[in-house]
């Protein structure tokens, strides 16, 4: 409405119910039927672990694909949920798979190589990637 995404508003509403006034919950509670969200809503943290294997997977995946690892820094890989694992998934899922901003992660790893263990370093090693 007006340019406002009314239902991104209710959603911030309901996920952060805790943070609102009594007054507030009050208004939201009888004027416009809302309630807390229940804890099967709340998104689910990831780990740097669970996002370094999700980006892992969206790797091995366009490598088995192209052959290769010159990613485009722009490109985004769509990792099915069956590889991501249900946890993977978030708000910018469309429910096929996890959207992986792959190039920019495979940009940043390159700048951090410095910091990576020697076994994650070892599984890009594997797919050829160009250090």
């Amino acid at each position: 409405m007006q340019g406002e995404d009314l239902g991104a508003w209710l959603k911030a509403q309901r996920l952060g119910w805790d943070n609102l006034g009594a007054a507030q919950q009050w208004l939201l509670g009888h004027v416009l039927g809302l309630e807390a969200a229940g804890e099967d809503e709340r998104p689910v943290r990831r780990t740097r672990d669970d996002k370094w294997m999700l980006n892992l997977a969206a790797a091995r995946q366009f490598h088995s694909r192209e052959g290769h690892l010159n990613v485009p820094r722009k490109h985004i890989e769509d990792v099915p949920v069956t590889e991501a694992g249900r946890d993977a998934i978030d708000e910018t899922s469309d429910g096929d798979g996890v959207p992986v901003a792959l190039g920019m992660w495979l940009a940043n790893t390159r700048r951090r190589a410095d910091r990576l263990t020697t076994q994650r370093r070892a599984d890009l090693d594997a797919l050829g990637m160009r250090w």
